[in-house]
């Protein structure tokens, strides 16, 4: 005869050491024991007689406990084990609940970070704590959809910051990717959102390009009144065009004055972390111009490591907003200049009023080259011609500075 809910609730225990067993029917009976009421349904496979643990009275119901009877017997007629099904459904829930995106996500950080470098792989991690964790860090990897990562996109994008989240897209790709290849998870979903964000506008650094104005820029930093490691900053900005990294954390050790050559060790350059520790140093050139701002500046800054320390403590280099706020200072707004903007400026000043070679300005520059040869490109090639740039270059600010008639030369 079948159990009834009334009965099942009611049952009490006999007292018997083994409990008492309920038939409730194909297998199913309530075991009723002193501490508990347990579901179990007995059945054969292989020719041997097992036991399947269904579950506990109340939080497991007579009605649920013949659904899951059933299921047992349907996988029984497929020729499949119950009790090994439970078992592979258990340990593929716990597989899950250990891979969570935020897990497999620190584990591909740490796996990629000996590659990146610091600064890189600290703002990689520092944008998945702050967006992606606290939304979908805990989910299990494998059942995140794309519109989940979506949800949290459209967040940072109502913020305003495109920027941010197409990166978040790009970098939560990485992880899902990896979870692919590691097999904690079937497909990338961030796949799907390839054209699902705004369009990101990418908006160049602000840049003073026409000659006449570079004149007026090149005397408003002459006549700038601030401290005079920020006036040679300006100047070196405009002579050198270097990046604006490169140059407020220029040390005096980089600097040979007497053979007019500024040396930048790779290591602090723009490069990937392999580049960065096998790669060659970045010379630059040092127009005679260039060299009397140094030897102006050495007196009051050269007994430190920074040619362009800090003004609250020499330990460190020069903010990297100075040069910025001197701009400012000097009635340039953002939108028309930047301290990013001497490069512009001198790639743009060069190709089209001194005829300069593209190549020998992007090894200026320090550019990567593209092609197989890569970053192993030896730029040191380009010496001679860029020291001739340079110094005509340096000539050519002096006539723009004066003010005088500036005749583009021509090929």
């Amino acid at each position: 005869m079948a159990l009834s809910d009334t009965f099942v609730r009611t049952v009490k225990p006999s007292g018997k050491p083994a409990g008492d067993k309920h038939a409730d029917g194909q297998g199913l009976y309530l075991l009723v024991k002193p501490g508990g009421k347990y579901w179990r349904m007995d059945y054969r496979y292989a020719g041997k007689r097992k036991t399947l643990a269904v579950g506990v009275y109340p939080a497991v119901t007579l009605a649920k406990a013949r659904q899951a009877r059933d299921k047992a017997r349907e996988l029984l007629a497929d020729g499949q084990d119950p009790g090994e099904a439970k078992r592979e459904a258990k340990a593929a829930r716990a597989a899950a609940a250990a891979n969570t995106f935020e897990l497999v996500a620190r584990e591909y950080h740490k796996v990629k970070a000996s590659g990146w470098s610091e600064k890189y792989g600290r703002k990689w991690l520092t944008g998945m704590e702050s967006y992606l964790f606290p939304s979908i860090g805990r989910r299990p990897i494998a059942s995140i959809t794309a519109r989940q990562v979506l949800d949290v996109l459209r967040l940072v994008e109502k913020r305003g910051i495109l920027d941010t989240a197409h990166t978040l897209r790009q970098n939560a790709g990485q992880v899902f990717r990896y979870a692919v290849q590691t097999e904690r998870c079937e497909r990338n979903p961030v796949a799907d959102l390839s054209d699902a964000l705004q369009p990101l506008t990418v908006m160049h650094m602000a840049a003073v390009t026409d000659p006449k104005q570079v004149g007026e820029l090149l005397r408003a930093m002459d006549a700038y009144t601030g401290h005079p490691a920020t006036r040679a900053a300006l100047q070196l900005s405009a002579l050198l065009f270097q990046r604006p990294g490169n140059i407020r954390q220029m040390e005096w050790a980089w600097v040979d004055l007497d053979a007019a050559m500024l040396t930048i060790p790779a290591e602090a350059m723009k490069r990937r972390k392999a580049q960065k520790i096998n790669g060659r140093p970045h010379y630059v050139p040092l127009a005679p111009q260039a060299v009397a701002v140094l030897r102006d500046l050495h007196p009051l800054t050269g007994h430190g490591r920074y040619v362009f320390p800090s003004l609250l403590t020499g330990e460190r280099p020069m903010s990297d907003n100075t040069v910025n706020t001197a701009l400012r200072r000097m009635g340039y707004s953002r939108d028309e200049m930047t301290a990013h903007g001497f490069r512009a400026m001198a790639r743009t000043v060069l190709g089209e009023h001194l005829d300069a070679d593209a190549e020998v300005i992007e090894a200026q520059l320090a550019h990567g080259k593209s092609g197989p040869l890569g970053a192993a490109y030896d730029r040191t090639s380009y010496l001679a011609q860029r020291r001739q740039m340079m110094e005509r270059w340096a000539d050519y600010l002096d006539k723009l500075r004066a003010g005088a008639e500036v005749i583009p030369l021509r090929a």
